[in-house]
């Protein structure tokens, strides 16, 4: 088969966008990209993909649309967390595979990279990091 890339539309005849359990291999493949020490402590986050947000999620962050949103972090971040606390549901990153393949087909950048992307983005919320921060280990995954 052709190049995907080239301008034979028929090299694209038979590709297909990924399912939800490829999506979840991708986004898998993607965390282990990042830095050794930056995954350590994401030890008890749990990811997730889903094809879209809850529509309680939409109402709560005012979505207008199912596409708004690529990803969400449910939980409390490792900055605000407490020993004192009372035991709480694990941290969770979300990953909506419909806008992000949404997203994909209307921008220049590669699955892989808008998947890295969020994910970081998402489990920077985790950790309270800067946008900086995560530019810096988003660079370090490529």
């Amino acid at each position: 088969m052709d190049d995907p890339g080239s301008s034979d539309p028929r090299a694209w005849r038979n590709l297909k966008a990924p399912s939800l359990a490829e999506f979840e291999l991708l986004a898998d493949s993607a965390f282990r990209r990042l830095p050794r020490k930056f995954r350590a402590l994401c030890e008890d986050l749990v990811i997730r993909v889903e094809d879209f947000p809850e529509e309680k999620v939409l109402d709560d962050l005012g979505a207008e649309s199912e596409f708004d949103l690529l990803g969400l972090f449910q939980g409390v971040g490792l900055p605000f967390r407490s020993e004192s606390a009372p035991a709480q549901m694990p941290n969770m990153v979300w990953l909506y595979r419909r806008p992000i393949l949404d997203y994909w087909a209307e921008h220049e950048e590669t699955l892989g990279a808008i998947i890295t992307h969020v994910l970081v983005h998402e489990i920077g919320h985790h950790f309270g990091l800067s946008d900086d921060d995560m530019k810096v280990i988003e660079a370090s995954a490529a």
